[in-house]
């Protein structure tokens, strides 16, 4: 008898195959009707929650199962679903689990035994019976895993077995900490990644998705590309096809996507743009079925992807419904609903809220057509068809109208590996015939399935129905699928880790030929386990009720895809040698691309790549980069380089050679003779990413003969030094070696330069200005320092020079000055008809003032006497001037002159003719300096700006203030401990090494702490050392302080030159010295013109320390020079700004002036206002303008009358203040006051008064309401008021501040949260609540918002909040975007 397999692989009687299908027919229809009444009935939804064991007590099952199910057939599901052997534990009520268990063996309902049907949730719990764990199913069972995972990993696995001897059961997920195997390997994986171009890992997450989906990866692979048709590199789905093959046969680890992101018309910025993965899937889809038009995929994503719902409502009152069918590609689930504390427990449990109806009643009644008036009813949604592919979108991505900011859910979701959509498919409503088809599959919200309208006119539907459920047949003739073919495989899991700023994507993918799940995570694939899909639940480890999602993890689960487990329809993946031949070519072609590919790479693994230098006869000292073969020789190398450097028809070839070159220390370290036909990568100790040295190509004349160089020689530059002429010349280089000795390295040098050995001084240079004799014959180079490359000056002549000490010498003051001489460019001011002659007429009468002033003639003092002295000095001068007018001794400014830095004057008669022309032109000038009103700059070098303090100006940020002090080397040398003077407390002793900004800092904490000391003062704390040590002595003794000054060439800079100087000056100078050394050029005296440094970006900013030295500038700084008075002690310079609450600009300059230490509020706007009159044209009444505190743009603290300056009110160098003019006289008396900005908003006409200043007596909030009232006639009951955000003038769209300010806020006083209304200045709005919001349509309302948006865009003010700017995801099927001639 032939035998035929059965259905239970076993044989049976080919006769018997009739009846065992006729069975099978009865069975099947049985079944369909009990579907049918599981359908019609209420249903029961149970969370159960597992509390058997610490490890299973976060977890949840969930079953929807009908009303009439039977209390043993509960626990028979929740025993399968659990993985337990059902009898060995208890279920029980979670709300009162006091409460006996459930009956085991009850044939009760649901429905009868407490169950609320409806949607409702009932919580159960799952507890232990008779005090013992329950049992675990047999392996037999189905139910649980024996892969090689621990007993509680297979309490929870739910799903197929994996099959034995697969990867998945080894021991690599045996770790509990960490479950991610190694990362593997592609050959051990058998799968490439993807590599992530900046922030496209959401992209790479659905692309390696869409590959491991069969039935989409051969659908593309059977798509065929006409390139006659297209440009291939704006073909999407061409360049995915590319993808694909080469994901699928590449033997890279990761391969770029650029071409396929090419395609999609994105440029380089894209990739620094993170979208949303769904939204890309959405968009890619849209793309595809574009560009699939006319062809056999025309439909493929709808066949694919696409399923339906009907959109229903339905009188309470007579049971007629209005409903139309919609399309949807993926279904948005709900993780927590709005306004809940609880979120979603399950994927079931947010699928069965997404069909729960809602009831339309009260002021929501629907108009029924049958009824012909409102009545109740209840709107909702059901599934008619499952597409093929199920795609789930947990929306985990919020908006919290608390904070105004998105967030993310981490809420715990859980979701199955399997999923029976059985519960949710509609099975009882398509009454009609007629079907109304709304093909809308693309969303506006986030997933939204639903469609904008909603119609009662129904169309034939002509769609075919690829479904799961519904045939598109008539009532009477359809037939129900039945329920096994509702079953849903889970093989795509799409994570994010991070928050709703932004994050990062990964999948987890389980491939349908070994049923092994992978983590794709960019270009990094390796296996995973089910622990690990478990894991992207989300959810923390214990429960924390409401804010549980603030405390658990941010990498969870955010898009899910299932494929219908269906024989018929599942697709195994196309192997290669089933491609289509079009597939095998490309296959074909992209293999010999990527040989090619390896081939190039091999090359550039084995080519050396080094810096090159070359001094080319005409174009000087060229860089390049050399890359040559590790097999080339060097006489390649060297021809390679030759034709690099473009020395043809310029050097012989022969006349070049390549030599080992250090380019930092300009050291040639070794020169290669005999080694010509020696390959590079011996020569260069291989192929590295970098070498620590370089190649020079050297050349040479063709009479000359190049000098070998040796390893372990030194370089040495030799500057000869002219004692007569005071000349030093340009270095010749000479090759030593480091265990040569002086004598022999003298003899060295007497060869190169032609000197007697006999009489030479040799002096090294070790570092910057660090100078040593070498006088010991037999030392080596190496013990005085030298090094690779060296810097030495020689000098050899008769004179008795070198009997004297060094120091004493005058080869030391001339390299001494030659290293501390910089060069300076001075612009010099505009000055009045008459004096330019003057000035001319002075520097011809002072002579060539290039003479070395020697400062050791002077008489010594103490540094107090001395420093106080010149002050004094400094204060008094213009009114000596003024009272001695022109008869000024010389003896006097000989005084003046050793006040500072002891410089001895050039000639006696030089100062007087000097006096004298200074004398006529301060006469001539001295009404219009005291006019002036000084520098446009910002602060001054002062180190204790360092500081930001409060009344600091904004554009202070950007100094780089000269805080520097003397030169550490010389300082060192000289001088065994130093002094800071100050002039309220004496010397304060410093410790060896402790720089000037220590003392700052320390300073500075305690101003903080309460001291009012003078700080940012003219001449007070220079920051610097002082110039005298403890007994007085200058340390500037034996130096010379140079100066010389010369007409500045058109080559030297852009400035004019008539108005520019060159000037040679000791860097060493003093400020005070440096400026009276200028008085002949500007044709004043120092008093009256004040030094600004220029910095980079063309900011001044004034020098005013005068016993700081200029160690800070170096060559070719530049220096404005401005008339007007320099500060006296306990003197800042201050820019006074007027207030304008009400002006587009509320910030209007108007001079600059000076406040002294110790100067009252009045007493500072009594000499302020003839100022404003005179130069603003200003005429103000002193008791109608006020002075505030200015901070950037922001109004603040108002300074009464009484306030005294450094005592009540901290000021500092460059000081801004506001002036406010009032049209009242002063209401502010006491620092008890308040003084609050208002500003009247009114809904009905979307308008906003101007600002009112209110002023308060105390911080209560009553009384600012009945100020407000008072003004504004709003009842005291009806006037709501709210503090503005940010700083001032607060601006806000007048479409936004109705809601988005916190209205009435809930205090009592104005200094508390939310308020913070401490100081004056604050803004406040407020309205009145019976007002309502002008209505506005659309069009009025887009107007409004562009005009708002202008407005709040020029005053630098965001029209909303955006915590990063979001660019749209498109994909351009054209090839790119359309550049808008319009935009920036």
């Amino acid at each position: 008898m032939e035998m035929v397999p059965s259905e239970e692989n076993q044989f049976v009687p080919k006769e018997g195959v009739f009846w065992s299908c006729r069975q099978s027919i009865f069975d099947e229809m049985k079944r369909i009707s009990q579907i049918q009444n599981a359908a019609e009935e209420p249903r029961v939804l149970c969370i159960i929650q597992d509390i058997t064991s610490a490890k299973t007590v976060n977890e949840r099952l969930t079953l929807n199962l009908p009303a009439s199910t039977t209390l043993s057939k509960l626990y028979e599901d929740v025993a399968h679903k659990a993985g337990y052997v059902n009898g060995t534990f208890d279920l029980a009520w979670g709300n009162t689990p006091e409460m006996a268990p459930l009956d085991h063996n009850s044939e009760m309902s649901l429905s009868d035994s407490g169950f609320e049907p409806g949607g409702k949730r009932n919580f159960l719990q799952l507890t232990d019976k008779d005090g013992e764990q329950p049992q675990i199913a047999s392996d037999e069972s189905g139910t649980a895993d024996s892969s090689g995972l621990d007993d509680s990993s297979q309490e929870r696995f739910i799903g197929p077995l994996p099959r034995d001897g697969t990867a998945g059961c080894s021991g690599d997920y045996s770790s509990p900490s960490y479950s991610y195997s190694s990362i593997l390997s592609k050959s051990e994986t058998g799968y490439v990644g993807l590599v992530n171009q900046a922030m496209t890992c959401y992209l790479n997450s659905l692309l390696q998705t869409l590959f491991m989906t069969p039935e989409f990866r051969n659908a593309l692979y059977n798509w065929e590309f006409e390139e006659s048709e297209e440009d291939p590199v704006t073909s999407i789905p061409y360049q995915l096809q590319r993808l694909f093959v080469l994901l699928q046969t590449s033997k890279k680890r990761a391969i770029e996507t650029t071409d396929v992101t090419r395609s999609f018309g994105w440029d380089s910025s894209e990739a620094w743009q993170q979208h949303d993965i769904q939204e890309l899937c959405r968009v890619m889809f849209d793309a595809l079925e574009q560009k699939w038009k006319q062809t056999e995929q025309a439909d493929l994503i709808n066949q694919l992807y696409q399923g339906k719902l009907k959109d229903y409502v339905r009188c309470l009152e007579c049971g007629y419904e209005s409903w139309r069918i919609d399309t949807y590609l993926d279904i948005p689930l709900v993780i927590r609903p709005f306004g809940a504390s609880q979120a979603y427990g399950s994927v079931e449990e947010a699928l069965q809220a997404f069909i729960q109806p809602e009831t339309l009643d009260g002021p929501n009644q629907y108009f029924c057509e049958r009824c012909k008036k409102k009545c109740d009813a209840r709107k909702g949604l059901r599934f008619l068809h499952f597409p093929y592919l199920l795609t789930l979108q947990l929306k985990r991505f919020d908006f919290d109208y608390t904070t105004m900011h998105r967030i993310k859910l981490n809420d715990r979701m859980t979701f199955p590996e399997e999923l029976d959509m059985s519960p949710f498919i509609d099975v009882e409503d398509e009454k009609s015939p007629q079907t109304e088809s709304c093909t809308d599959s693309g969303a506006e919200n986030e997933g939204s399935c639903h469609s904008d309208q909603m119609s009662n006119d129904f169309s034939t539907d002509d769609c075919v129905d690829e479904g799961i459920c519904l045939d598109s047949t008539s009532s009477t003739e359809r037939v129900l699928k039945p329920k096994s073919l509702l079953t849903f495989e889970l093989f795509s899991v799409m994570v994010h880790s991070g928050s709703a700023a932004g994050g990062h994507y990964y999948a987890c993918i389980k491939s349908f030929s070994d049923g092994q799940w992978y983590s794709f995570n960019d270009q990094h694939v390796s296996k995973i386990t089910q622990d690990d899909i478990r894991k992207t639940y989300g959810g923390s480890s214990g429960s924390r009720g409401y804010y549980s999602s603030a405390f658990a993890s941010s990498t969870n689960a955010y898009m899910l895809i299932y494929r219908l487990k269906d024989p018929s329809r599942n697709a195994k993946y196309l192997a290669v040698d089933d491609f289509p031949e079009h597939i095998k070519s490309l296959v074909q072609k992209e293999k010999e691309s990527e040989e090619q590919e390896k081939r190039q790479r091999e090359i550039e693994r084995n080519t050396c790549k080094i810096k090159l230098f070359c001094m080319h006869p005409v174009k000087m000292m060229l860089e390049s980069k050399l890359e040559v073969h590790k097999d080339k020789t060097l006489r390649e190398a060297t021809e390679m380089a030759y034709k690099l450097m473009e020395l043809e028809g310029v050097v012989p070839l022969d006349c070049c050679r390549l030599v080992k070159y250090d380019e930092f220390h300009e050291y040639l370290e070794r020169s290669y003779e005999g080694e010509e036909d020696t390959p590079m990568g011996l020569l260069l100790g291989g192929v590295k990413s970098s070498y620590m040295f370089d190649l020079l190509l050297e050349t040479r004349r063709p009479e000359q003969v190049f000098q070998p160089y040796k390893p372990g020689e030194v370089m040495v530059k030799v500057h000869v030094v002219d004692l007569k002429s005071e000349t030093i010349a340009s270095p010749i280089s000479v090759r030593a070696y480091l265990n040569q000795t002086i004598t022999e390295f003298k003899q060295l040098i007497a060869q190169a330069t032609g000197l007697s050995a006999e009489t030479m001084r040799v002096v090294l240079e070790r570092c910057y200005n660090d100078l040593r004799l070498l006088y010991v014959p037999n030392k080596t180079l190496k013990a005085e320092g030298f090094f690779r490359s060296n810097k030495v000056f020689v000098e050899s002549s008769e004179s008795t020079d070198h009997q004297v000490a060094f120091t004493d010498s005058l080869l030391w003051k001339l390299l001494d000055r030659h290293g501390n001489t910089i060069r300076l460019l001075v612009l010099l001011p505009e000055q009045s008809p008459g004096t330019l002659a003057n000035r001319t007429l002075c520097q011809k009468v002072g002579g060539d003032s290039d003479v070395p002033f020697d400062g050791s003639k002077g008489n010594r003092k103490s540094v107090e006497a001395i420093l106080e002295e010149s002050t004094e000095k400094l204060k008094n001068l213009s009114l000596q001037q003024q009272q001695q007018g022109s008869s000024t001794s010389d003896s006097q400014k000989s005084s003046d002159a050793s006040d500072f830095e002891h410089i001895e004057s050039p000639t006696q008669e030089a100062d007087s003719n000097s006096s004298l022309c200074v004398a006529a032109d301060n006469r001539e000038l001295e009404n219009r300096i005291r006019a002036t009103a000084g520098s446009s700059g910002g602060a001054s070098s002062d180190p204790e700006n360092h500081f930001a303090c409060e009344e600091r100006s904004d554009s202070e940020v950007n100094n780089d203030r000269s805080t520097s002090s003397v030169d550490s080397d010389i300082l060192s040398s000289s001088h065994s401990s130093d002094t800071l003077c100050n002039a309220d407390s004496g010397p304060i002793q410093l410790a060896n090494g402790l720089d000037s900004h220590s003392i700052t800092s320390s300073r500075r904490s305690k101003a903080h702490e309460g001291k009012k000391e003078t700080w940012d003062t003219a001449e007070e704390d220079s920051g610097t050392d002082s110039e005298y040590d403890d007994n007085g002595k200058s340390k500037a003794e034996a130096q010379y302080l140079y100066f010389r000054a010369e007409p500045c060439s058109q080559d030297d800079s852009s400035w004019d030159a008539q108005k520019c100087l060159v000037v040679h000056v000791d860097k060493r100078i003093t400020l005070a010295a440096f400026k009276q050394n200028l008085e002949p050029y500007v044709g004043v005296t120092s008093t009256q013109f004040k030094v600004f440094r220029v910095y980079a970006n063309n900011q001044e900013f004034e020098s005013v320390r005068l016993n700081e030295t200029l160690s800070s500038f170096s060559d070719d700084n530049k220096i404005t020079i401005r008339l007007g008075r320099a500060l006296k002690k306990g003197e800042y310079r201050v820019k006074v700004y007027q207030l304008l609450v009400n002006e587009p600009e509320p910030c209007k300059f108007l001079v600059d002036t000076v406040f002294a230490k110790g100067m009252t509020v009045r007493q500072s706007k009594e000499e302020l206002l003839p100022q404003l009159k005179e130069q603003c044209k200003l005429d103000l009444s002193i008791d109608r303008v006020r002075l505030r505190k200015k901070t950037w743009k922001n109004p603040g603290t108002v300074f009464l009358d009484y306030h005294v300056y450094e005592e009540d009110i901290s000021i500092s160098s460059n000081w801004e203040v506001f002036l406010e003019v009032l049209n009242e006289p002063e209401k502010m008396k006491s620092m008890s006051q308040l003084a609050v900005l208002t500003r009247r908003w009114s809904p009905a006409t979307m308008k906003l008064g101007p600002f009112q200043e209110v002023i308060l007596e105390s911080s209560s909030v009553e009384e600012l309401k009945e100020k407000l009232s008072e003004m504004s006639g709003i009842p005291l009951e009806n006037l709501e008021f709210a503090k503005g955000r940010g700083t001032f003038p607060c601006d806000i769209s007048v479409l936004e501040i109705h809601q988005d300010l916190d209205w009435n806020p809930k205090v009592s006083t104005l200094n508390v949260w939310p308020l913070y209304i401490c100081d004056d200045g604050a803004v406040v709005f407020y309205r009145d609540s019976t007002e309502e919001p002008m209505e506005l349509s659309e069009d009025e309302r887009n107007e409004l918002m562009k005009k708002e948006s202008s407005r709040l865009l020029k005053t630098g003010h965001r029209v909303s909040y955006s915590p990063r700017k979001e660019k749209a995801l498109k994909i351009y099927l054209d090839g790119g975007p359309a550049k808008d001639p319009g935009q920036d």
